[in-house]
């Protein structure tokens, strides 16, 4: 049960993709990935926790999320994907330091990693 690996989260920094698009709006991407031994709720519990970041931390101005459906199976392993969209560099520095953002890493690291 606790042999979920979070590729993401333990390793933002080289994990997270920046993208600014014309508006103005910075584009933030989140890669999960499990072990095989994870369990169907395991995996649904820790996604759906990390959806509820939309709503809690207000710096977070639209979040969208799915699971891998590549015919091509290039994701890497990677079956989960978030993308979060901030006003600017600063809000996503700021959601990083969010006591919600990081009770929940720390939560997903201290449960499963």
């Amino acid at each position: 049960m606790k042999k979920i690996i979070l590729f993401a989260l333990l390793a933002t920094s080289f994990l997270t993709t920046h993208a600014q698009n014309r508006t103005g709006e910075l584009k933030h991407v989140v890669l999960f990935t499990f072990k095989a031994s994870s369990s169907a709720k395991e995996v649904d519990n820790v996604a759906h926790t990390f959806a509820k970041l939309y709503g809690k931390v207000p710096q977070v101005k639209n979040m969208q999320w799915g699971i891998n459906m590549s015919p091509e199976h290039l994701d890497q392993g990677f079956t989960h994907c978030f993308t979060l969209t901030f006003n600017s560099e600063k809000d996503l520095a700021a959601y990083q330091k969010h006591s919600s953002a990081y009770c929940i890493s720390i939560c997903i690291k201290t449960s499963y990693g």
